[in-house]
């Protein structure tokens, strides 16, 4: 992918970390996502699928009720790498994706908002539906991001982020089944 790493107007008007091409379209974002901006990117007219995820946060989380809010920090050039690394991946895994997009929200969310959205189009949705479920799951498990967790009378930091190659992971998760 070509890198062109910018600092653009996200929707809230605050400055996103992107790399656009005409292929993928990869960004770390302090405001509110576009959802359907993205899905709309994706879209191309040999797409038969196009497949989106938007992980939402909800007021429960291991067990615990009453989450109000994930602050998110990032690594922000390096989460673009590892996007870049887990898309390039799909990518020989699936090669008749099209279009990807992941984009991943920074800040505060609040309960119902959006912290992440993965779109991938294809001519068939035999590509497309497992090439959007390995790419949230390596996401999640590779970019260094970190998420706290805010609940009515506290809060913590997730262990979910493992910050490991993406590439290696991304590779190990194809090569393990996992995510077939």
């Amino acid at each position: 992918m070509r890198r062109n790493d910018s600092l653009s107007p996200s929707p809230s008007g605050g400055p996103a970390l992107e790399c656009l091409d005409d292929r993928d379209w990869l960004a770390v974002c302090p405001g509110p996502l576009d959802v359907a901006r993205v899905e709309r990117w994706v879209r191309r007219p040999t797409s038969g699928a196009v497949v989106t995820f938007a992980g939402t946060v909800r007021e429960r989380s291991h067990g615990r009720t009453g989450v109000r809010e994930l602050l998110y920090e990032a690594y922000d050039r390096y989460a673009l790498v590892a996007f870049e690394r887990v898309v390039a991946v799909a990518r020989e895994r699936w090669p008749s994706i099209e279009r990807v997009a992941v984009h991943h929200r920074t800040g505060s969310v609040l309960l119902g908002e959006d912290a992440v959205v993965v779109a991938v189009s294809s001519p068939h949705r035999s590509e497309a539906f497992p090439a959007s479920a390995f790419v949230i799951d390596a996401v999640k498990s590779t970019a260094p991001i970190w998420k706290l967790e805010r609940w009515d009378g506290g809060e913590s930091w997730s262990s979910d982020c493992h910050c490991v190659d993406a590439r290696t992971h991304a590779s190990a998760l194809l090569g393990s089944g996992s995510l077939r």
